[in-house]
Order: structure tokens, then sequence, then C-alpha cells
């Protein structure tokens, strides 16, 4: 993959989330909210507070779904990012 982001901007790939409950109901995936955190992949040059690797907290609604190759990322704007999960 050849990717680069452009202005404030980062390519995330989603995390996902386990599929069962506390309790250990399994959750069907078309019943799932889409994971809110995601593993940064590339960054911009415009961008120092993230690099890749980090995991990072965003919006539900946030970012544009793209496909490079067979995955799919999301190309978030640094400002649709709430933090850093340490």
């Amino acid at each position: 993959m050849n990717f680069q982001p452009l202005g404030e901007r980062v390519l995330v790939k989603r995390v996902e989330e386990a599929n069962t409950t506390m309790s250990g109901i399994i959750i069907p995936d078309n019943a799932q909210e889409k994971p809110s955190r995601g593993e940064v992949v590339a960054v911009s040059k415009e961008v120092t507070n993230l690099a890749c690797g980090d995991l990072v907290l965003f919006g539900k609604y946030a970012g544009n779904e793209v496909s490079l190759g067979a995955d799919k990322f999301l190309v978030l704007n640094l400002e649709d990012i709430f933090g850093i999960i340490g």
C-alpha cells in the first residue's frame, strides 16, 4: 500500500472489538456498531503529534471510508480524533 495523506489528515484502520457481552451473549455482526477506535497507518507531514501504530479514538461518523487493495481504511481529519489510547 502506498498512500500519503495530505493536509492535517491521517489514515486509520478500524480495530474490531469483541462481539460478545460480559455475560457471554454473542452479538451478530449486523447488530454491532462500527468501532470508533483504530490504528494509525499513515500520517501526513503536517501532523506531528501522531505516529504510525498509535491507537486512537475518533467520532462514530468521522472520516471518509476508502478501499486500498482488499482492506478498508478511514481518512480522518486531525480534529476528528479525540485522543491516543495508551
